[in-house]
């Protein structure tokens, strides 16, 4: 019996050896690798099963194609600050798009459902959260009476997010004719306990022609319909254009992995918009990216600045690269302003915020809590000329666990359509002031800092 002991107590220590090397090998930073080789060392048992899990920052197997990148319309951008967002989307910017602002629930379905209903050859579509509720029934019954009409539908969810999408609801659309997959992550071995990684893209595509991203997923609660949550507060996005078979490209790299299948006979022709000339850089970030790109995308934005930064996030947890540029937009004498919610659907989330909110405040950093609702857009605002709308939160699952995507805007009257919607939103905020954060009693700053040592995993 104590033979059979030795051999386990030696198999755990040459497994708990080999994590500690990996962790050193892999963390990104300093900080990463002391907590896990602490955690590692002080509760092997139980750390050692969490670290394969939540560790890796790499996903293994997925493929970035490019059908549509050397056509020759899309010439790379003379300004040096728009190449540095070309090279880390690895897209161009395009021209002569249109890109409408979508506010809140009512106004986002409406538009997104009489877009299905103008589709004429086919329709992709992806969420993070599809509900089985009245919202994703009427989204269902619209796919379900378009594939009648012999228009071809591909949906992909995500695993995580959508794991209460009943099966009854996947069959209902599979009958129709509609090809619906779930975007999984423990495909291959590499990836056999990567659960930690999230699509948590949102889009819309019609026939290659309009297309529709932004914050709000499919469900009732983005209409204000969540007793606990109460008004919720998105931005979504309606384009036109050339951007749009970039948000194609995207989504076929998506459907790639997920069904090992490519889709055929898509349009890849640019539509031109008649309406506007606005410059789109559409940004794909995630895990399969070689540089953080959803942080990096946000530095550039942040250090670019002359006058205004604004940026709105249900969630705020930014690493310290982001806290950093924030601290020296505010120096350079930036109006800086972050608007957050004040109340929240992650309650760790939450508590860890407030780890953040001082060393900003001090300087000179404006943070506003939104407090007519729940506030869950994804939205920057540069100067007076450009803006972006999205899906990345300011945390580390976005920055560096979640497949992400962000429409960045180059205009001066999308920007001022920014301008005033973000004024608007300030109309119910509360600045945040120093001295609120410093009288939080003992018990709550303990809680806020205990939480804040979970925020990488957040």
């Amino acid at each position: 019996m104590n033979y059979i002991f030795n051999i386990f107590n030696i198999i755990i220590f040459l497994i708990l050896l080999f994590s500690i090397i990996i962790a050193i090998m892999i963390s990104r930073t300093a900080q990463g690798a002391i907590a896990w080789f602490i955690s590692l060392i002080t509760f092997p048992y139980l750390s050692i099963p969490i670290f394969w899990i939540l560790s890796c920052p790499n996903f293994c197997g997925y493929i970035r194609k490019k059908n549509i990148l050397h056509n020759k319309k899309f010439k790379p951008y003379i300004n040096c600050n728009v190449q540095v967002v070309e090279k880390l989307a690895m897209f161009p910017l395009t021209k002569e798009n249109f890109a409408k602002l979508l506010i809140n629930g009512y106004i986002t379905f409406k538009s997104m459902f009489d877009g299905i209903k103008r589709a004429k050859k086919y329709i992709l579509l992806q969420f993070f959260i599809i509900k089985n509720d009245i919202i994703g029934q009427k989204l269902k019954q619209l796919l379900i009476y378009s594939a009648k009409k012999g228009i071809e539908i591909f949906v992909i969810y995500d695993k995580i997010g959508s794991h209460n999408l009943s099966k009854i609801f996947i069959k209902e659309l599979q009958k129709a004719g509609i090809k619906i997959f779930y975007f999984g992550f423990c495909k291959g071995w590499k990836n056999i306990l990567k659960i930690n990684f999230c699509n948590h893209r949102k889009l819309l595509i019609v026939d290659g022609k309009e297309a529709w991203t932004g914050g709000l997923n499919i469900g009732l609660e983005y209409l204000g319909r969540n007793k606990k949550i109460g008004y919720w507060r998105d931005t979504h996005l309606h384009i036109i254009g050339p951007s749009v078979l970039f948000l194609q490209e995207i989504f076929l790299e998506d459907w790639y992995w997920t069904t090992e299948t490519k889709i055929k006979n898509l349009n890849w022709k640019p539509i031109i918009s008649n309406k506007k000339n606005q410059h789109i850089i559409i940004v794909p970030s995630g895990p399969v990216y070689n540089i953080n790109n959803a942080s990096l995308l946000i530095q550039n934005s942040i250090n670019i600045a002359k006058k205004k930064f604004w940026i709105t996030s249900p969630y705020f947890i930014p690493d310290q690269s982001v806290m950093d540029s924030l601290k020296l937009a505010a120096l350079r004498g930036v109006d800086v302003k972050i608007i957050i919610p004040e109340r929240t659907d992650h309650l760790l989330v939450y508590l860890s915020t407030f780890s953040y909110l001082s060393e900003l405040i001090k300087f000179g950093v404006k943070i506003y809590k939104y407090i007519k609702g729940f506030l869950h857009q994804k939205v920057m605002l540069i100067d007076d000329h450009t803006a972006s709308v999205g899906t990345i939160n300011l945390d580390n699952r976005s920055f560096r666990l979640n497949f992400e995507i962000t429409a960045y805007i180059i205009d001066y009257d999308f920007a001022k359509d920014v301008d005033y919607m973000l004024k608007q939103d300030l109309l119910y905020c509360k600045l945040i002031k120093l001295n609120e954060i410093k009288c939080r009693s003992l018990i709550n700053k303990l809680i806020s800092k205990t939480a804040f040592l979970a925020s990488p995993i957040q």
